[in-house]
Formats: C-alpha cells, sequence, structure tokens
C-alpha cells in the first residue's frame, strides 16, 4: 500500500535553503516521491511512499518547532503516483502574487467539515470556490459561486471587481486543500471584509469526514496527482488526465469525438497542431507497448 500525505502550514522560515536541503536529504534516503515547496511564509506539499517511510519522513519533518503542531492528510493507493522528488524554494507557497499577505499575521475564521453545511446554507453568506474554473467545471459544493479564474493569482482582481464588504458580510471559501481560501480570507480581511470563513482541511477533508448521504458536494474533486480526481471517502474517481493541457477529462468529455486518450480532450482538441498530436500519439503507444 502506498500512503499519499498533503499539508501545508502558514510560518515564518529563517532558513528556507537549509531546510530544502534537510528536506531533500531525507526524502531521497527514505525513498519519498513528491513535491515539497518552501517560502519564507511557510511550507506546502504532497508526497507519498511506503506507511513506514511516510511515518518516519513526517517525524523528521516535525523536529523542526515550527512545523511541530503540522497537520497531514492521507489518502492511499496501489502504486506511487508521483515519478520524482522536488523540493524547491519559491516567493509563496501558493502563488497570489502578493507575498505581503500572510495568513500568518491574519486568517478568517476556520469552519471544521461537521459545521460546514450549517453555515454554507445560510441565505445570508456567499460562498465562493477559490479553485481554478477548470476544477470547479468537475465538482463544487451546492450554490458555491464560482470566479472563474484560471490561476489562484485572478482572485485578486475578481474580488476587486464582485465583492463588496457592504455588499457581502459573511463570506465562506473553499479549496481542495484549505491552503488556498486560506490564503485568500487573508486577503479579504486586508480589504475590510470583517466575517470572512474557511472551509478547514479543504474538500479533501470534508469528503473523508461527511457521510455522502449527508454531504453536500456535488461532483469530484480534481486533486493535483495521477488519481486525476477523487469523491466520497476519498475514493478515486472517474475522471481522466488530458496529457496536452492538463485538464481532467469526465465521463462526457470521453465520449465526445474530440477526445482521444493520451493525446487530447474536447477543451484544447482545436488549439494543437496536427504535428502536436501525432507527438502525443507516438507518446501513447510507447506507453501502451511499455504497460
Amino acid at each position: 500500500m502506498i500512503v499519499i500525505a498533503t499539508f501545508y502550514k502558514f510560518a515564518a522560515i529563517a532558513d528556507c535553503a537549509a531546510e530544502q536541503q534537510r528536506l531533500r536529504d531525507h526524502s531521497q534516503q527514505l525513498g519519498i516521491k513528491g513535491t515539497i515547496l518552501l517560502a519564507q511564509e511557510g511550507i506546502n506539499g504532497t508526497i507519498a511512499g511506503s506507511r513506514a517511510a511516510i511515518d518516519q519522513f513526517l517525524a523528521i519533518l516535525r523536529q523542526a518547532p515550527y512545523w511541530a503542531d503540522l497537520e497531514v492528510k492521507e489518502s492511499y493507493g496501489n502504486e506511487l503516483p508521483f515519478e520524482r522528488l522536488k523540493v524547491r524554494i519559491r516567493p509563496e507557497i501558493v502563488p497570489l502574487g502578493m507575498p505581503a499577505v500572510s495568513p500568518a499575521q491574519q486568517v478568517g475564521t476556520y469552519v471544521s467539515p461537521d459545521q460546514w453545511n450549517d453555515l454554507i446554507t445560510d441565505p445570508d453568506v456567499l460562498v465562493i470556490d477559490t479553485r481554478n474554473d477548470y476544477e470547479v467545471a468537475i465538482g463544487s459544493f451546492q450554490g458555491a459561486h464560482n470566479p472563474q479564474t484560471r490561476s489562484f493569482r485572478d482572485f485578486p482582481d475578481y474580488a476587486q471587481r464582485t465583492l463588496n464588504p457592504q455588499q457581502h458580510p459573511k463570506i465562506a471559501m473553499f479549496c481542495t486543500g484549505g491552503i488556498r481560501c486560506e490564503k485568500a480570507s487573508s486577503y479579504l480581511l486586508s480589504q475590510g471584509f470583517e466575517q470572512v470563513y474557511h472551509l478547514q482541511g479543504g474538500i479533501l477533508k470534508y469528503l473523508e469526514t461527511v457521510p455522502a448521504d449527508q454531504s453536500l458536494w456535488q461532483g469530484e474533486c480534481f486533486v493535483f496527482d495521477q488519481r486525476v480526481a477523487v469523491t466520497h471517502g476519498l475514493a478515486i474517481g472517474s475522471c481522466d488526465m488530458c496529457p496536452a493541457c492538463g485538464h481532467p477529462v469526465t465521463l462526457e468529455d470521453q465520449g465526445s469525438p474530440l477526445y482521444e486518450p493520451g493525446v487530447c480532450c474536447p477543451q484544447c482538441s482545436d488549439r494543437l497542431t496536427e504535428e502536436q498530436k501525432t507527438s502525443y500519439r507516438a507518446r501513447q503507444q510507447q506507453t501502451l507497448a511499455e504497460s
């Protein structure tokens, strides 16, 4: 069994380069794959490995005082969803384009998954999905507003154009694992919004803990690994991944004449040249031959 561990925390790191080397050395020794991002504002990672390797790595990670109370979400698979290990330093662990916005300084109110339904069914609450448009397309909470952003960096512009503290006194936000909506809550507080809430642990924690018959989630949740999407109980969903544009391909999309497995999907078929499609077809044939 492979354990997939996802974690993040906003905390000031004095020496990112030293922490990068420490985490890279230990993860390589343990055979762990995945991606860990470090910035002066904190850490964000998704890693995979054996049960023993993940437990040992997390114990080592938490030896640093700023990660001592790090919370981790786990899911499971039969094979490694990552091909290699990356430990990288970035200006931000989740790029908003505003490094001065810091959840370590101010953040909205955390709402646990078991309290989330009551909040988002309140008619006075504006519920916002802070994920990218292609993620929202395959699943979201009932009644949630889609900002139609192509990247998280577009969120401040959306907020400036659409939101107003007087017209929207209560705002509840959510995202995949909690990191984007947490930073978005910090941004809105800096813009004068007072009652800002966000789903603690994100959609993944909600799907893990809230029974399907009580859930207000509709569809699947896109994840950034080879599982592509998950559903209630974090079971692997039905979506495929388009290698050309990187977008999830739903069962409906897979029935389209514009979908070619391993080559293109309805979102990108018309944008690819024949040369590009030929290249993807060759890769797909090689993959099938090796499997």
